[in-house]
């Protein structure tokens, strides 16, 4: 087994990145502080090719070097929007089509893996802040709330952590 060398992994340009089909799914931030999260947010969004990523709140914006340090460039290539709060982005997210979900620890949550949607159903996914989670006002406007099942004593994932599990879910469906 031989390692592939990055010159050979067939990626993208931010130019055919931009003309490329997107998977019909928007990550959304709800008052992140860690600007290391917002980069990573951004570079997983490019890496399963989502429409979009919305900024809500405080969470931090590019262009930013703390953002860059971990977004690796993505910040180039997604389309990403700020609002001044959660609320208007779901607002807006409505109005175009989408169901939204939140991920979080609710009463009548769905396991990420019972979560059912067809394929060209349009889905924004918002992620809360590192440590009150998704603002409750913002949970009453969504159409469910999503939780990764946890087993140890923690029940908290770091915000990048839970969306490379949260996006890897939805993306595989599309592969």
């Amino acid at each position: 087994m031989q390692k592939i060398k990055n010159e050979d992994l067939g990626r993208k340009s931010v130019e055919e990145f931009k003309q490329s089909e997107k998977l019909p799914v928007v990550l959304v931030l709800d008052n992140v502080r860690s600007l290391n999260n917002v980069g990573s947010a951004f570079r997983t969004a490019d890496s399963f090719l989502l429409e979009n990523l919305y900024l809500c709140g405080v969470t931090g914006t590019p262009p930013n070097a703390e953002i860059e340090k971990t977004a690796l460039g993505a910040t180039e290539s997604i389309n990403w929007k700020h609002f001044k709060t959660t609320k208007d982005a779901v607002k807006d997210l409505k109005e175009k089509g989408y169901q939204v979900y939140s991920i979080e620890q609710v009463e009548k949550s769905t396991y990420l893996q019972n979560f059912k949607y067809q394929k060209d159903e349009k889905i924004a996914i918002i992620f809360g802040n590192e440590v009150y989670g998704v603002e409750q006002e913002v949970i009453d406007v969504c159409d469910g709330s999503i939780e990764i099942p946890q087993l140890g004593t923690k029940h908290s994932l770091n915000i990048s952590v839970s969306i490379g599990i949260v996006v890897w879910e939805i993306a595989k469906r599309y592969l």
